[in-house]
């Protein structure tokens, strides 16, 4: 079946081999396995059912709960000459029972539908009577009561379900999800510990960024400037700002629609077209808009206020960069978002739920004041089962100035937070630290101690973020509630003692990363693009993604092999779209003295002769190893990320295979971390490289770890 699969995503999609984590779960499904795929945003979790449900016979049902994110993936499909459909609430009733006559006489491999289709007699009737070849959950994270979306009426699908006589093999499939979330998504649907398939959560075709003390309406106008043509989002927490904000932005004559729930359904539905089929480039949003749109060229997505919690961050960011090339995710932050996010969860009834997330709300906070890799913090918060190295591309990686030793007066925080018994917040330590005669401060008598006004120099705003920087770096708990209590951490002790020392990088930001491939030709291409969407009314991404088309420009292919060689290419769009953007680039090829050759096999007669087809991928990445080719050097053969060429090294090691161990570390090095791990009471991973010397890197630790089978 397998086999099946691998055509299936050369002949559809054009893609020459899996991501990290489809093969697995596409395997799982097809083997009649109830299984459950996380994967972050942009890393291919529709191919997981798209393939299986293509490979096997009948109907697959899709349920979402998202209504644009149907009409995105059905639009998508179709351009693939697959019989898909919606049914959903958008629809007039007619077009509903048109639909669902169709799906009974078996004319669709893919049905999506909203939860709320189960409570419907008729439409439970017509699936308990039709071949099903699977039911996939998307957005899985809504059926769990611990997700930061649930939906309730998503939940109660899954005792429904168990009763239809012909229920085919489930899968569900999320971006965001922590351990508790995933525990009891597997519950609910049947899925065992080996049909878990989690990639991690890093996008590393992300750069994250934290812009503070900037004029935010300034700071987009300066950035829209640079970048034109490019689509974005900015997402704002009100329907005020982002009113005032799109006013703003049309009268200094940027392309931007808008979208909230003060608007009319029609006019909503007008601003997502206007969107997806690039009429405007900026969308500015609350937090109604974007889940689930499908919209693959977005370049960047802003915070124009800093979200309530990580989750819900870390999904809306990463509607940047869904195609694979760079993407930007800006938080601008200000102190006052801390206040707006806190009277918005004051509006729960539930004093339970209330302080859940208030927790949730200060890990956002201590987000906006790390000094540590952004992404790392995210991927940590989530539990992220890999371990990687810093991004080297957040604003916190790429900082540039001298750090800044604040020992001296983290201590004087500390102690002040200490005399103060450990029973206030940031704002009054703040204050009793800068010397105010505040009345508060006056009411508790801390006029009095011997750290009253021991700060003068710094101002009270700046006390603050040092403070909440302190708070971020774990030297200080805010316990939970609505008013946080600062106390010390056991790190603190350690600091006051003068035995861990405090540093600290001054803010700042970074520059756009560059693209390799012709920006002209690029441009050309998208106006192309957007004639033959419209033409046949689909999104223009859906005709080619913006990855397809600057490989257009830099390989430049001149007839359909070439072209097919393409990632994003496969028999189905070159016999739609493919002549027409031959003719355009072929006056190109022409002029060019030389143009290279994609790293992929270029035609596919050549694919199915590849003697590697056939054998397992950690054996290919392994002999590739064995002839001296450098890790970065498979992997970039394999279109593969270097932790999975690692994995395939460490994976055909504990099969017996020889490796020259030596080409990670020496001697010494494996000694120094044997010693240290054998010393260690909690033996994970990030402690172990946080105890050893500079230059220890995540690879070298997991290396001697796997050679001397202490790792899994």
């Amino acid at each position: 079946m397998m086999e099946q699969a691998e055509k299936i995503l050369q002949q559809y999609y054009g893609y020459p081999s899996f991501r990290p984590g489809q093969e697995e779960a596409i395997s799982h499904v097809l083997e009649g396995k109830n299984t459950l795929a996380v994967m972050p945003t942009g890393g291919g979790k529709s191919l997981c059912y798209q393939i299986p449900g293509l490979a096997l016979q009948g109907t697959a049902i899709i349920i979402s709960p998202l209504i644009s994110l149907m009409k995105d993936q059905v639009d998508a499909l179709q351009s693939y000459g697959i019989a898909a459909t919606y049914i959903n609430s958008s629809l007039t009733t007619e077009e509903q029972r048109q639909r669902l006559w169709d799906m009974k006489n078996g004319r669709y491999s893919f049905v999506y539908v909203a939860p709320e289709r189960f409570d419907s007699h008729n439409f439970l009737s017509a699936l308990s009577n039709i071949s099903l070849s699977l039911i996939a959950f998307d957005e899985a994270h809504c059926i769990s009561q611990w997700g930061h979306d649930f939906r309730p009426s998503y939940r109660s699908i899954v005792p429904t379900l168990k009763k239809i006589p012909n229920l085919p093999v489930l899968m569900a499939l999320t971006a965001t999800a922590t351990q508790e979330v995933i525990r009891d998504i597997k519950q609910l649907i049947d899925v065992e510990d080996t049909q878990v398939v989690n990639t991690g959560f890093a996008r590393e075709n992300l750069s994250f960024r934290i812009i503070k003390g900037r004029d935010k309406r300034e700071f987009v106008s300066e950035y829209l400037t640079q970048i034109p043509n490019e689509s974005g989002i900015i997402y704002t927490a009100t329907r005020k700002d982002a009113d005032q904000l799109h006013y703003v932005l049309m009268k200094k004559g940027f392309a931007a629609g808008k979208y909230h729930a003060g608007m009319t359904e029609h006019q909503r539905k007008q601003a997502q077209m206007d969107f997806v089929q690039d009429e405007i480039t900026t969308m500015i949003a609350t937090n109604a808009f974007g889940m689930g749109i499908d919209k693959s060229n977005v370049r960047y997505v802003i915070h124009y206020s800093m979200p309530m919690n990580i989750e819900s961050y870390y999904q809306e960011a990463g509607r940047a960069g869904r195609d694979g090339e760079p993407g930007d995710c800006v938080l601008l932050f200000s102190s006052q978002d801390i206040n707006l996010q806190r009277f918005l969860i004051d509006q729960s009834p539930s004093e339970e739920k209330k302080k859940e997330e208030y927790g949730k709300l200060q890990a956002m906070i201590n987000y906006c004041h790390t000094h540590s890799c952004l992404q790392q913090f995210i991927l940590d918060y989530f539990d992220d089962p890999s371990v990687t190295e810093p991004c080297g591309k957040c604003s916190n990686c790429t900082h540039v100035g001298e750090e800044q030793d604040m020992t001296k007066e983290a201590q004087m925080v500390l102690s002040c937070v200490k005399r103060m018994g450990e029973r206030f917040g940031a704002g009054l330590t703040a204050k009793v630290l800068k010397g105010s005669s505040d009345q508060k401060v006056k009411q508790f008598h801390f006029q009095n101690l011997s750290t009253y006004g021991i700060m003068p120099k710094y101002t009270e705003k700046e006390l603050t973020r040092f403070i909440q920087f302190l708070t971020a770096e774990g030297y200080l708990s805010p316990g939970q509630g609505r008013y946080p209590a600062l106390q010390l951490t056991k790190e603190a002790i350690d600091v006051i003692k003068g035995e861990q020392p405090v540093v600290m990088l001054v803010e700042s930001t970074t520059t756009k990363q560059g693209d390799d491939y012709n920006e002209e030709y690029f441009e050309e291409l998208r106006r192309l693009r957007k004639a033959l969407a419209d033409e046949v009314d689909l999104p223009p991404y859906v005709i080619f993604s913006d990855a397809t088309l600057k490989e257009f420009s830099v390989y430049l292919p001149e007839n359909k092999e070439e072209m097919l060689g393409i990632k994003g290419v496969g028999e189905q769009k070159y016999s739609q779209y493919g002549e027409a953007f031959l003719e355009k680039i072929r006056p190109w090829a022409e002029e060019a003295e030389k143009k290279p050759r994609p790293n992929r096999a270029t035609e596919p007669s050549i694919r199915k002769k590849d003697p590697f087809e056939k054998r397992p991928s950690h054996i290919v990445s392994y002999d590739f190893w064995e002839e001296g080719l450098t890790i970065e050097e498979i992997a970039k053969e394999r279109d593969m990320s270097k932790q999975t060429i690692e994995s395939h090294l460490f994976r055909s090691s504990k099969e017996g295979k020889d490796i020259n161990w030596g080409r990670w570390f020496n001697e010494d090095q494996e000694s120094r971390i044997l010693d240290v791990y054998n010393g260690m009471e909690e033996k994970k991973l990030k402690p172990l490289k946080e105890s050893l010397p500079e230059g220890y890197t995540y690879s070298m630790i997991k290396a001697v770890l796997v050679k001397n089978n202490l790792m899994d």
